[in-house]
């Protein structure tokens, strides 16, 4: 049995080569993929940009019929099949953009054996018809994308996704089953084993730590000149922003184009044509930033993201970390940074008491909601935080590279303050929330103090010194790191956890970071240096070889219709400028350049690099080549030079 394997894994290495262009699985997806090609039901929880497509591709590939993929928006099955085309699988998708005439022929073909995948909505497994036909195919495999919609714990649980499992057992066969996701509590895992009725299933978690994400939380920063002076810095970069109303995506959209800046907007309150036109415009590169609430992001496959910035706190631990992980997908160095203000937290309540979901679930969207908050105010390793939050063991190392590690101010001793504050919550016999107590710690006059009578509390105005703002910091700094409990709800109120009992009975001392004096940009400037973005990857020579290079790759996208990176993405460009091969075989060694794609998109690239080879030997830099020349005045030859910063 172990040798059928091996040479299954060989035989799967190799169509990894000549489809992708990879010499070997990451590991994560080497146990999946090992596990489909046992005809084992399985579940990947991987990151995003994690390769977990690739699980399913490849399997299917190598099984005799069909693997039926189920993915949730239209987009995402395009830029799929776009790439899976691109690569010279065979594929399609059927979905509501198709005329009948047009979803008739790709079933016809998928019983003809034309295809090995075969993309659909989970809504389609609901029509009577549809399963009828797929009755009549050979379906080895059902892969479902974005598994975490089938429970109503996960943030984008879609009814129509618990017709899969009814769907796979009207099958006259019933085909190995995968489910992947991204994000997954433990309890949205079990959910989705029984939901989707996985056989002894196999289950993979490859982790959430993505190495070239560097995660930021900055408080008390000018949001909309932050979002401005960041993108401006970064203009040539492409880079998401979500913000949490459509007002905010509209307001922030106008200012960076009234300012020059190429952004585009998307939000569900946009008709369809503009937000197709407005993805597509990011995703073939005509803008550089998008600014779009949450609507905006599942089914966008571009590779080359630099930066995504959240301009509000998200509702969930879940939301974030996918809606991040959409930077640097392509292995790059990236930047996670989320804005907070304290106003971010009214919102997030509000959309929870709009939504109008039954009291359980409500219960759970403000539990969510807290840890949110938790993660936010935080002193600890971001990465830490994030992988605690979805129970998946890891060392005590700190990242290294999150806002929280390389935050360099003095480490102060605040236990005096801490039991100031924790002495105040058990006089008020732990009943009120953090601005009633911040209220009578500073000594105000409030009705409500003065009602109560907490201005005859002992502990009333023993922070007189302090503002009302930075008490209630404090008091969710504290709640952050274990020592407070804030309860679940639109109000919730302040407790005491037994790391305070200690503190107060002096068994243990608080630590805090002094406060800031400026902002975040300002103030730790000196520390930045650890960020994985300063360092210096390329030299000025190979950054040039670079830009020409992807000036060669958009004038080929363009011809063919697709975005640039579906294409060859940026880490490959990055590794060819390092590299500059010259032959077939050297190219073929650049991750990223599979066989096919080396014949349908290679020889441009070849011939650029035996080019330069051949204006060496004129002179040139001290590595042999030429720095690229200015333009000529009509910027007549693309392929030469670099116009407009490829925008």
């Amino acid at each position: 049995m172990a040798i059928e394997e091996n040479k299954l894994m060989e035989q799967a290495g190799e169509l990894l080569q000549k489809y992708y262009g990879y010499p070997d699985f990451r590991e994560g997806q080497k146990k999946i993929v090992e596990s489909l090609l046992t005809r084992s039901d399985t579940l990947g929880i991987m990151p995003t940009g994690g390769g977990k497509s690739i699980c399913y591709q490849i399997p299917a590939l190598m099984m005799d019929g069909l693997t039926l993929v189920i993915s949730p928006l239209i987009s995402l099955m395009k830029d799929q099949v776009d790439a899976l085309v691109t690569n010279g699988i065979a594929a399609a998708y059927i979905n509501s953009t198709l005329s009948g005439r047009e979803v008739n022929e790709r079933i016809r073909a998928a019983q003809r054996g034309e295809l090995k995948l075969l993309y659909v909505a989970p809504e389609r497994l609901e029509l009577d018809w549809f399963r009828d036909e797929m009755a009549n195919l050979r379906i080895d495999c059902v892969a479902v994308d974005e598994a975490h919609c089938v429970s109503q714990w996960g943030h984008d649980f879609r009814t129509s996704y618990l017709s899969v499992a009814p769907f796979v057992d009207s099958l006259p066969l019933r085909p190995t089953v995968a489910a992947f996701t991204a994000t997954a509590t433990p309890q949205v895992m079990d959910d989705i084993v029984r939901l989707l009725a996985l056989q002894e299933a196999k289950m993979f978690v490859t982790g959430l730590g993505r190495d070239n994400l560097a995660f930021s939380v900055l408080r008390g920063e000018n949001k909309k000149e932050y979002i401005y002076d960041y993108a401006k810095t970064h203009a040539n970069e492409a880079g998401i922003v979500y913000a949490a109303t459509r007002k905010e995506v509209d307001e922030l959209y106008s200012q960076l184009s009234m300012k020059g800046l190429a952004a585009g907007r998307y939000h569900a309150g946009m008709t369809d044509d503009e937000r197709e036109s407005a993805q597509e415009a990011f995703l073939y590169d005509d803008v550089q930033v998008m600014v779009a609430t949450n609507a905006f992001g599942m089914g966008i496959d571009k590779s080359n993201v630099r930066y995504v910035i959240h301009y509000n706190m998200p509702k969930n631990m879940e939301a974030y970390v996918q809606e991040a992980g959409r930077a640097g997908r392509d292995g790059e160095p990236s930047e996670c940074i989320l804005l907070f203000s304290a106003q971010d937290i009214v919102v997030q309540k509000f959309l929870i008491e709009q939504n109008g979901q039954e009291e359980e679930r409500r219960h759970n969207e403000y539990r969510k909601l807290q840890l949110m908050v938790d993660y936010c105010y935080t002193t600890r390793c971001l990465r830490s935080a994030q992988l605690d939050y979805f129970g998946e063991e890891h060392s005590d190392e700190p990242c290294g590279t999150c806002s929280s590690c390389r935050d360099d101010r003095e480490i102060i001793d605040i236990t005096v303050d801490a039991q100031k504050i924790f002495s105040c919550i058990y006089r008020m016999r732990e009943r009120f929330g953090a601005s009633m107590v911040a209220g009578v710690l500073k000594g105000s006059r409030n009705k409500k103090v003065l009602q109560y009578k907490f201005d005859q509390l002992s502990t009333y105005g023993m922070l007189n010194g302090k503002t009302e703002k930075e008490i209630v910091d404090m008091i969710n700094v504290l709640a952050s790191e274990g020592y407070l409990e804030l309860t679940e709800g639109q109000y919730p109120v302040v407790k005491l956890r037994p790391l305070a009992t200690e503190v107060l009975k002096g068994g243990r001392q608080v630590f805090q970071r002094e406060a800031r004096k400026a902002s975040f940009a300002a103030s730790s400037s000196g520390s930045r240096s650890s960020h994985p973005r300063a360092e210096v990857k390329l030299s000025a020579t190979e950054v040039t070889i670079f830009e020409q290079l992807r000036l060669i790759r958009r004038e080929l996208a363009s011809k063919e219709h697709v975005p640039s990176y579906i294409i060859f993405n940026d880490a490959t460009l990055s590794e060819m400028s390092v590299h500059k091969p010259k032959t077939e075989f050297e190219m073929l060694r650049i991750k990223g350049v599979g066989e096919v794609k080396y014949r349908k998109y290679g020889q441009p690239f070849l011939e650029f690099f035996q080019n330069r080879e051949g204006d060496s030997e004129g002179g040139g830099t001290d590595d042999g080549y030429y720095e690229m020349e200015a333009p000529p005045e009509d910027d007549s030859n693309l392929f030469a030079y670099y116009e407009d910063h490829d925008k």
